[in-house]
């Protein structure tokens, strides 16, 4: 019978305002400037209100009636910022569930970005090391285990996880990997020695994507049901890891996914199934295999890999653009210019100039505050090319 481990992504980005090239070079304050902050504060309070304190009172209730019951969470830097700035009850509501023990934190990178993609790792351990340090002050936890953004995952992200300490990370159980093997076990890199926890993606997506898809065979999903597809699984372990604001945002209250997360910890402890955290299952379980990752994997879009951020040519340029400037904003020497460089690299920003078709592509379109990605691919560039004359005065 595997245990079943519960993972939640928990990311808002700083969304950018409209900016023009007649609003290049001007005089004023680049952060407010850059980001639309009425915006983001508005988005924010919605998002709280509909997700994170109805989901975290649901959770903390559920935590304390049964003791078996836990969850874990990985809060980037950014969100928490936009904790602090907008709602800081929010992150009051995180260290309450910190502080029941049943709750785990991971790492990732502090601004949610692309920087385990760069050349050289230095911009990606330091983004890492700011995010251990975050969650270390403001939740009063130090994690032990490393997800990267959106999963992302490669032999060298793993070996640099390793070194920095982590004794366990997380990312895709896709086929491109396993094969015929399945994703219900630990694995390890071919290259080091940590252990890889893999999202079993069928059953993650039965919640974030299909919940409320009446035209889907298995509609609607119960507590119930779910469980009994937990119970009948081979292996060590189920790993759900899906966004959080699946709960009430992207999935409504009125889908009825509230109570099926209510009813979730009793109907799976009935069928003598397990709740344990990644921790937990990284000290009660060995590898049974190895896995050989030489391209870079992801959870996001049916590809799983990096085209959802660097599948076109306008995507590859503001990723070009926004790498290069590395070496002059650290040699400027302004921390607010250098937070600014890097709220830009949060994935969201390529994410919506995502040009793909189908489904990935309306799920892209969903996110995309811009209209269309072309507006999105211009008025990132402007801010760019605004920032790299900042830079250089």
């Amino acid at each position: 019978m595997p245990s079943l481990c519960l993972y939640f992504q928990v990311h808002q980005p700083m969304r950018l305002r409209h900016f023009s090239v007649f609003s290049m070079g001007l005089h004023g304050d680049p952060y407010e400037m850059y980001f639309d902050l009425p915006y983001n504060r508005q988005v924010f309070e919605r998002v709280a209100r509909k997700c994170y304190f109805p989901t975290n009172k649901l959770l903390l209730e559920l935590i304390r009636e049964f003791e078996e019951f836990k969850v874990c969470f990985s809060l980037s830097g950014v969100f928490m910022e936009q904790c602090q700035q907008f709602v800081p009850d929010v992150l009051e509501t995180f260290r309450q569930l910190a502080d029941t023990g049943k709750a785990e934190f991971l790492d990732e990178t502090y601004f949610h970005s692309l920087a385990s993609l760069y050349e050289d790792d230095g911009e990606f351990r330091e983004q890492v090391q700011m995010h251990r340090e975050a969650t270390t002050d403001l939740l009063g936890y130090v994690p032990k285990v490393f997800r990267n953004t959106e999963a992302m995952y490669n032999n060298r992200i793993a070996k640099i996880a390793e070194t920095m300490g982590y004794k366990g990370i997380i990312t895709e159980g896709s086929e491109r990997i396993l094969g015929w093997r399945s994703p219900n076990y630990l694995y390890k890199p071919v290259n080091s020695n940590i252990k890889v926890l893999l999202r079993n993606y069928p059953l993650s997506d039965d919640i974030a994507f299909r919940f409320s898809a009446r035209e889907w065979s298995q509609h609607p999903l119960t507590a119930d049901k779910f469980a009994s597809w937990v119970s009948m699984c081979e292996g060590d372990c189920v790993n759900i890891f899906i966004d959080y604001e699946t709960f009430g945002e992207h999935q409504w209250k009125e889908t009825g996914i509230f109570e099926f997360l209510e009813h979730l910890p009793s109907e799976v402890l009935n069928k003598n199934t397990s709740f344990l955290t990644p921790s937990e299952l990284i000290q009660g379980y060995e590898p049974v295999g190895e896995i050989d990752v030489p391209f870079t994997l992801s959870w996001a879009d049916i590809a799983r890999d990096v085209s959802a951020w660097l599948g076109n040519e306008m995507q590859v340029a503001c990723f070009d653009e926004l790498r290069k400037l590395e070496k002059q904003i650290k040699g400027k020497g302004d921390k607010r210019l250098l937070h600014i460089w890097r709220l830009l690299q949060t994935s969201d920003h390529l994410y919506y100039v995502g040009t793909k078709g189908s489904g990935d592509g309306s799920v892209h379109a969903y996110f995309n505050p811009y209209g269309s990605p072309y507006e999105g691919f211009i008025n990132y560039m402007n801010i760019i090319q605004d920032l790299k004359h900042r830079a250089s005065v």
